[in-house]
């Protein structure tokens, strides 16, 4: 997330927080597509992580890119820990461990995506490499522990890194040592929020599979194609996983607003302060009974900061975050908004989608989360490999970009879905692409994915 909301606006109601989530409703002539990634800065020269302070650190990466590109200090006190574009599009921020992050701006096209992402990675290496610094497409760090891994100095990070540990046994691996790729897509109405929901829940494990970059873990193979997937299994389950709740009768803005509630809260925001209340319920907080702020009300920002701490596998905000994937290299970056545009941004594409996975049961979309992080491609579910369901759902995405015929020099945007073709095609995901290479070429080394892998 770029940047925490501050709107006093005071709520008075849990009718407020739904309508909160109902102004989220466009037509779908105003549907946009938002991705963003994070991605690992490292040193050239020895492949160490790269401190905030320093000369050489984070911080001056921020401050060199505020000179170039003009985007306004996003600050945590004292400390850059961001940028905004002052015309409302995208940000960058900073991830717990230095993971450095580009929000996207909310784009019509892939090719725009595309462009975007070009431009900015341009701007960051050219302020980074004045350093030695280079940045690095994975979903988990490859070689440092968590103790190497550098702190970033946000507050809200602190109150997570205090938390954490006390709901499971992953979650500073999460915050620290992984990154990922995600798209933000538009919905119409709740009824086409709980449709495109239902899907993108179902099929996030195929994305999931499909997109598993992170098959090492401090400097050796760890046992799964995406450990970052793995990870997310037990971070805090409180506020993470496959929502089954969301395929249940009834669901709609109501149903995801009593989920919210019921997730502890981490903070409350109030000025430039955090005030560590996590564990704490926010029913509490909008009746004014929250005990370590007594008297205070719950506000429009503290909504929308509390919505952006939940971690399901698609969060509904006033768009929909999907979130399954690990991160990659730049083909990957545009692959994923490609996979999910052309699945729910087509009606035909989406129904197609649905008949797909209507039938899946709850026990079996578990079952299919649960068994991806390690086997991939060769999980499966309802009897049928993941490779074959992800064949055919990549079938369905490039008809419904076809049908979108959004052309750029007279091509369509079913290019960026190549090299997803190719994972299916080879059933070689980029995590067994990397591990044939540490057992083969690499000579058992990890050291070569820094190159290999570099944006």
């Amino acid at each position: 997330m770029a940047r925490d909301q501050s709107d006093p606006t005071p709520i008075e109601s849990r009718a407020e927080l739904v309508a909160w989530f109902e102004q989220g409703n466009k037509p779908a002539s105003e549907f946009r597509l938002g991705t963003e990634h994070e991605k690992f800065g490292f040193y050239a020269h020895d492949h160490a992580p790269v401190p905030y302070a320093g000369a050489r650190g984070v911080e001056a990466i921020l401050k060199g890119l505020e000179s170039r590109i003009g985007w306004e200090p996003i600050l945590d006190g004292e400390a850059i820990i961001g940028l905004a574009d002052p015309m409302g599009g995208g940000a960058i921020s900073l991830e717990p461990g230095g993971q450095f992050e580009l929000s996207g701006a909310p784009v019509e096209t892939l090719h725009e995506t595309r462009s975007e992402l070009v431009q900015h990675m341009e701007a960051v290496n050219s302020v980074a490499g004045q350093i030695g610094v280079r940045f690095l497409g994975l979903g988990h760090s490859p070689v440092w522990t968590r103790e190497q891994t550098p702190v970033m100095p946000k507050q809200r990070y602190g109150i997570m890194r205090r938390y954490m540990p006390q709901v499971g046994s992953r979650g500073l691996d999460m915050m620290f040592r992984t990154c990922t790729v995600q798209v933000n897509l538009d919905f119409a109405s709740e009824a086409d929020m709980v449709r495109k929901l239902r899907v993108s829940v179902a099929l996030q494990p195929i994305a999931t599979a499909l997109f598993a970059n992170s098959p090492f873990t401090e400097g050796k193979p760890n046992g799964f194609k995406t450990v970052r997937s793995e990870i997310w299994r037990d971070t805090d389950n409180d506020r993470s996983g496959m929502i089954p709740f969301a395929f249940e009768d009834g669901m709609g803005f109501e149903r995801y607003v009593d989920y919210a509630l019921d997730v502890p809260m981490y903070f409350v925001k109030r000025g430039d302060h955090y005030h560590d209340v996590a564990g704490a319920s926010f029913r509490d907080l909008l009746d004014g009974k929250l005990a370590q702020l007594p008297g205070e009300r719950a506000t429009i920002s503290d909504w929308a900061n509390h919505l952006s701490t939940l971690f399901p596998e698609v969060r509904l905000k006033r768009y929909l975050e999907m979130r399954g994937a690990d991160m990659g290299t730049s083909d990957m970056v545009v692959a994923l908004p490609a996979f999910w545009v052309g699945l729910l941004y087509d009606e035909a594409a989406l129904d197609q989608a649905w008949q797909l996975v209507k039938g899946w049961t709850a026990d079996d979309r578990q079952a299919l989360r649960d068994a991806v992080p390690r086997q991939a491609l060769d999980a499966t579910v309802a009897g049928r490999s993941v490779r074959d369901v992800a064949r055919e759902v990549l079938a369905l995405a490039r008809q419904g970009l076809a049908r979108r015929a959004r052309l750029d020099d007279g091509q369509d945007e079913t290019r960026y879905l190549a090299p997803l073709d190719e994972v299916v095609a080879t059933g070689r995901t980029r995590a067994d692409v990397l591990l044939e290479q540490f057992h083969g070429a690499w000579g058992g080394s990890v050291d070569p994915v820094f190159d290999q892998n570099a944006l």
